[in-house]
């Protein structure tokens, strides 16, 4: 490695803690997040945004929930530059009583039959505090994993945060599948769908009770005492200012391979509860439990993705996912058509699985792109950033393709697409598996430091 140096692994007895406080943390934040998602499709277009065509208060209602993720890269900007001055503990607390709080004032606001226009415009604010939120949760999380981690098994332990997001949709989704089976539509509508944004308090308090609980990464702290030693007396540069300098080849790497990936997830796990229940003639109940039996299975595959990266390396597993997820579209549309609860569980659980080999890799693999001292902006931008492009308007331009055309086939195309530009991207980037996560070249990082010969591990 350029510095000569290896970083140690922590205790033994460390490690699940700190993936566990990670892991947790992660679930509490993508339960709040998907949650709205959840509701826009099924209820909030009648709470909020009444008197519209169904599909049109339904595109008004993903309109809400795509303007959380046009807060992210603001969140990602905010927590990156403190993660990387203060320490990733700090920021990842703060973030999660951000989301918290904002999911459950949501439960609490008066609808559009009450207050009017203020209604819709209350719950953008809160949207808005989420996707911030959100912004700078992601990074902190896999990177106080990927840096307390073995490097030899870095993908395996990294891939832990990830599987926040499929826990995350598991448990709002199993909330609202649960409520829509004991509560009718109308009591569901007029006052049930508070009780999941409420329930966030409690988890939040959870979460925070176990996120205080781990300490700050070893790497961070030893970078940090390196650069305060290094330039005492002198101004330091903004982590940003760095990125944008050292690693713009390495932000652009990681927004084009967030776009299959981010697309489809959304289009598989939000927009089919809508083209679901309206195109396929599924009832909400259906559809939400297909979902969540996919998301288990999500859930579950995961780590074992992050493990294959470690041994054949961060790119082809992403390839292969990326590929996975554009040749399956249209046997997923054709499937969820047939109207069958099985085949709606055989599309989503296979179309989860394939994300999973772009999800998993994904948190080892930016976290390696980036050194030390600007790792938490350079991963969170490359990831947020391209969350507007991709997540953000998935759903909306889904909903209007098939308003427009009344026809799977563009929604398909438009995710081949998106899987087309990630292949490209992660085809042209550096394979990372082998990088030391602990080097000291702060300025080079990843794209100048060399990796060892094949065959070498880091510790």
């Amino acid at each position: 490695m350029a510095s000569g140096t290896t970083t140690a692994p922590p205790p033994t007895a460390s490690l699940p803690r700190i993936v566990a406080a990670s892991l947790i943390g992660t679930t509490i934040e993508w339960y709040d997040f998907f949650l709205y998602g959840s509701a826009a499709a099924l209820v909030f277009n009648k709470l909020f945004f009444p008197g519209s065509d169904p599909l049109v208060g339904t595109l008004l209602s993903f309109l809400t929930y795509a303007v959380g993720f046009a807060a992210r890269p603001l969140g990602a900007l905010v927590f990156g530059h403190y993660g990387d001055r203060l320490g990733r503990k700090k920021l990842l607390v703060l973030s999660l009583v951000l989301m918290g709080g904002a999911t459950f004032a949501i439960g609490l606001l008066p609808t559009h039959a009450t207050v009017g226009t203020a209604a819709p415009v209350l719950l953008t604010v809160l949207r808005l505090v989420q996707g911030f939120a959100l912004g700078g949760e992601w990074g902190g999380a896999v990177l106080l994993v990927s840096e307390h981690g073995d490097a030899r098994r870095r993908g395996f332990w990294a891939s832990w945060p990830q599987t926040g997001a499929p826990a995350g949709q598991l448990l709002a989704t199993g909330v609202l599948s649960l409520l829509t089976a004991v509560l009718s539509d109308d009591s569901f509508g007029s006052w049930g769908w508070r009780i999941p944004f409420l329930l966030s308090g409690v988890l939040v308090v959870v979460g925070l009770w176990i996120r205080l609980s781990v300490d700050e990464s070893p790497v961070f702290k030893e970078a940090l005492a390196r650069a305060e030693a290094r330039r005492a007396g002198t101004e330091e540069k903004l982590p940003i200012v760095s990125v944008l300098r050292h690693h713009w080849r390495d932000v652009l790497v990681a927004m084009g391979a967030r776009m299959a990936e981010n697309i489809s997830y959304y289009v598989i796990t939000a927009f089919i509860l809508v083209y679901a229940t309206t195109s396929a003639g599924v009832s909400k109940q259906t559809a939400l439990n297909a979902v969540l039996i996919g998301s288990a299975v999500h859930f579950a595959v995961i780590p074992a993705w992050g493990a294959l990266s470690d041994r054949v390396g961060r790119r082809p597993v992403y390839l292969l996912g990326a590929a996975g997820v554009g040749l399956w579209m249209f046997p997923f549309f054709a499937l969820v058509d047939k109207g069958s609860f099985g085949y709606l569980v055989l599309a989503v659980t296979v179309g989860l699985v394939l994300h999973g080999a772009m999800y998993a890799p994904q948190a080892a693999f930016f976290a390696e792109m980036f050194a030390t001292r600007m790792r938490y902006s350079g991963a969170s931008i490359g990831a947020q950033f391209a969350s507007v492009a991709a997540g953000a308007p998935a759903p909306l331009i889904a909903t209007a393709l098939l308003s427009d055309y009344d026809s799977s086939t563009p929604i398909a195309l438009y995710v081949i697409a998106a899987a087309v530009l990630t292949l490209v991207a992660v085809g042209l980037a550096r394979e990372t598996r082998h990088r030391d996560l602990g080097r000291v070249d702060e300025e080079g990082g990843a794209s100048a430091a060399a990796a060892p010969a094949a065959g070498a591990r880091t510790v």
